[in-house]
């Protein structure tokens, strides 16, 4: 089955079995001929030219391969985004229900009565850490971490830091778009997000298409809207990847990188506790839908061991340790597969007086085979 994550085409293509070895030359390095030779060896066949032009025809015509159609099919996507007056909620529907009273029916008994709470002995919240798995996936994590959060909360600005799962790498991802939510439409803090553009020069993408189709914001503006109300003040951030997980050294040895840390450092020691921080962050992804060899089982067996390894890079967390984070997470270039480290690293260099709480660890079956991990935290100065 293929499908498009950045919804560039909304067709769904389902592959015969028999014939999924063949996508493999649509690499841009083989041509027709090569094609042909498989196909025929394939099916023992030389009269094979309609079934390779179908295969072809259907590929390109769904948006699947990289032709005009597809550069199309692209510049339609980004170019609409870029004309909307709001964001959409691209995920209502699928990750939580469409139907305003049925999303609060459902919040309101994830958080199982949870109520917006001082977190005991911390101080006052700065910063807290959600999943952004789908909602009914980690209940317990994301009703942990928004059961931190106080009542007078809702007057701050929610500085939102999302992991960008399709952005550019070392970059961070803006828009000024309001999210809207069945909930209704929040409030972007237009001229932050304007300041950290100028700031940041080529480190930023504005109007990242990627906001379009992500979830990690989504999810966070449902609960923050759940408890505060649906015209919460919002700075949506998208952190790509950091490259130094597999060359090496630490992110802000990436001159982008660095001038994000550095913005993002003004900003909060400028606005302090105007803003909160909101991280959407999922932990380790294991098994064999992430490519490993291995029938992972939420708790069990090589997840317990995961479980540690988590638990140590939650502890330097928690402790403000960035660079200690930093070099548990490029060991094995990640082979925990983190998909939540740069939000949490950005954030570290950002606020490095920060100190966590772990407030709920779990793991979660996401399929049979595979696991993930995430965590419900807070954050304090102390």
């Amino acid at each position: 089955m293929i499908r498009d994550p950045f919804h560039y085409s909304d067709a769904v293509l389902i592959i015969p079995p028999a014939l999924v070895a063949c996508l493999e030359f649509f690499d841009g390095e083989r041509g027709e001929l090569d094609l042909r030779e498989f196909l025929v060896r394939l099916t023992g066949d030389l009269e094979i030219g309609e079934l390779q032009r179908h295969l072809t025809d259907t590929l390109s015509s769904a948006g699947f391969l990289e032709d005009e159609n597809f550069a199309a099919r692209k510049e339609h996507a980004h170019r609409s985004f870029a004309e909307a007056a709001v964001r959409e909620p691209v995920h209502a529907g699928s990750g939580y229900p469409n139907e305003p009273e049925a999303l609060r029916e459902t919040i309101r008994g994830y958080l199982n009565g949870a109520l917006p709470e001082n977190g005991a002995g911390e101080g006052r919240v700065i910063a807290i850490a959600a999943p952004h798995v789908s909602p009914f996936g980690g209940v317990e994590a994301y009703r942990a971490a928004y059961s931190a959060l106080a009542p007078e909360d809702r007057e701050r600005t929610f500085v939102i830091l999302g992991t960008s799962h399709y952005g550019a790498p070392d970059r961070l991802g803006l828009t000024r778009k309001p999210f809207r939510t069945p909930f209704g439409e929040t409030q972007t803090d237009g001229a932050m997000v304007e300041e950290l553009a100028k700031q940041l020069g080529g480190g930023a993408l504005m109007e990242d298409y990627c906001h379009a189709v992500e979830h990690s914001i989504e999810f966070q503006v449902v609960f923050l809207q759940h408890l505060f109300g649906p015209s919460i003040r919002v700075v949506p951030l998208l952190c790509g990847p950091f490259l130094s997980v597999y060359r090496g050294g630490f992110p802000e040895d990436s001159a982008p990188v660095g001038r994000i840390f550095g913005a993002l450092g003004e900003l909060a020691a400028r606005d302090g506790d105007r803003l909160l921080w909101v991280l959407g962050v999922d932990m380790a992804h294991m098994g064999r839908r992430y490519g490993d060899d291995l029938q992972a089982r939420a708790g069990m067996d090589e997840m317990d061991r995961v479980e540690q390894r988590d638990r140590d890079r939650i502890a330097q967390i928690s402790a403000g340790d960035a660079r200690g984070f930093w070099e548990r997470v490029r060991e094995n270039q990640d082979d925990l597969k983190w998909c939540g480290s740069a939000p949490i690293y950005t954030f570290l260099k950002a606020l490095p007086h920060a100190r966590g709480t772990l407030r709920r660890y779990q793991q979660w079956n996401i399929d049979e085979h595979s696991v993930v991990s995430f965590a419900g935290m807070s954050f304090s100065l102390r």
